[in-house]
């Protein structure tokens, strides 16, 4: 979340923020969140002076303890003394109901002050363009040429069931609509992608692999921003109140959570595999052919933890990191840096890569390389100490897909399609595959 100082020092910048995303509801109420700051100073400024009364109270209240015991004999003075110690006693506890009654208001105060900041979205980086839909972003750059058939290629889904690699329709028996088997060549394959990308993010980039746990703690969620917003999305498991997570990006952001790095272990790179799941994505409407928005999906995930002087750099370099998954793979892509309105809750900034699916004859978003800067650290407590001596501050996060499945599947089968109805295998993968270099039908 956001530093609850930088917001009220920068209203009209927050809210800029909430417009652009379309953040704005009943929780994101910036007047209010002030109220609530002013509500909560104002209760602790009275309590502090009534906790000081009662102090002095009980100071008086121990004096004339000491009298009373001294007038032991003396009828009319122990009567005077007794009623006096009667009268600061109701005193006091008069101060006390009213000091439980103001901490009863701050606690309130604050409660509804975090609310707010827990809805409020981070705010886009100066480099961030202006825009309200995808039409707005830039592409950066581009790679690769369109591949030109000189036959008719076919649709993934047609692919995949000539070539008895996919099932959607066992998938949908099995589980409903959004769901899918891979069966032989084209679930080997998949495994073969994941276990390339993780090999590159080792040996090239220096990402240290996590293999992470697939259900997540409410807290947990919190930390990486998914919780309150995206609460409805998520597959929930009551009994063990756990979520399944949406990407590795969750339970990577909180391998560090409530703990404070040396600067010099920075930064941190991270490599995880896991299963995604996403209630909403194979809802009815488009792209319900296939494997293109499906409930479940693998995918390759990378996280970093840097310092704020060098965000900005490793961010750039992860991009790099997934471009070149890509250009090994041979498939056609650009690098599109996303406007104001098109970028997500959490994220300053934000590159997509998408690849170009030639039957379908259209770019398919498969990375979003993102810079939280210190807004999940702030939400997972999640800090590093200068090597000058400093006090802590907060690391910044990034993460990006490399590289996320089905949507690579769907455009390395496309482009790579043949005549005979085969698909080649990238050469990269052949060793995967224990050599093999096609997909034909059994």
């Amino acid at each position: 979340m956001l530093d609850l100082k930088f917001v009220l020092a920068n209203i009209d910048l927050v809210q800029k923020s909430i417009d652009d995303k379309r953040a704005g509801n009943e929780h994101t109420d910036l007047k209010r969140l002030a109220e609530f700051e002013e509500t909560r100073k104002r209760v602790i400024l009275e309590s502090e002076k009534l906790k000081a009364e009662r102090n002095k109270l009980s100071k008086e209240i121990g004096g004339l303890m000491g009298q009373s015991k001294a007038a032991v004999g003396d009828a009319a003075k122990l009567a005077v003394v007794t009623a006096d110690i009667a009268n600061l006693q109701s005193k006091s506890k008069g101060l006390g109901e009213r000091i439980q009654q103001l901490e009863a208001e701050q606690t309130a105060a604050e409660n509804g002050r975090d609310e707010i900041l827990s809805w409020v979205p981070n705010v886009c980086h100066a480099s961030v363009p202006e825009g309200k839909t995808p039409e707005d972003n830039k592409v950066v750059r581009s790679w690769g040429t369109e591949t030109k058939f000189d036959f008719k290629p076919k649709a993934h889904f047609e692919l995949g069931a000539e070539l008895g690699i996919l099932d959607t329709e066992r998938g949908g028996k099995v589980s409903g609509s959004g769901w899918y088997f891979l069966r032989g060549d084209g679930a080997r394959l998949e495994r073969a992608i994941v276990s390339w990308c993780l090999d590159v993010h080792r040996t090239r980039n220096g990402y240290e692999e996590l293999f992470a746990p697939f259900f997540v703690s409410e807290k947990t969620l919190f930390g990486s921003g998914q919780f309150p917003k995206f609460r409805e999305q998520m597959y929930y498991a009551d009994a063990d109140n756990l979520y399944a997570i949406p990407t590795a990006e969750v339970p990577l952001t909180a391998f560090h959570r409530d703990e404070t790095l040396e600067e010099k272990e920075l930064p941190k790179r991270f490599a995880g595999y896991s299963a995604c799941f996403r209630r909403e994505a194979g809802a009815a409407g488009s792209d319900t052919r296939g494997i293109l928005r499906v409930h479940q999906f693998n995918k390759v995930e990378m996280l970093k933890l840097t310092t704020p002087q060098t965000s900005y750099d490793e961010h750039e370099k992860m991009v790099e990191n997934a471009e070149y998954l890509l250009q090994q793979l041979g498939l056609q892509y650009r690098v599109v840096l996303l406007c104001r309105g098109d970028l997500s809750f959490g994220a300053a900034k934000c590159y997509d890569i998408e690849v170009f699916a030639p039957v379908a004859n259209r770019w398919l978003e498969v990375s979003s390389v993102s810079n939280f800067e210190d807004y999940q650290a702030r939400r997972s407590n999640l800090r590093y100490r200068p090597t000058d001596g400093g006090k802590p501050q907060y690391v910044h996060t990034l993460n990006g897909s490399g590289l996320p499945l089905p949507r690579i599947m769907v455009a390395l089968w496309e482009v790579n399609q043949q005549a005979d109805g085969t698909i080649k295998i990238p050469k990269v993968l052949h060793k995967y595959m224990d050599g093999q270099s096609q997909i034909r039908k059994k």
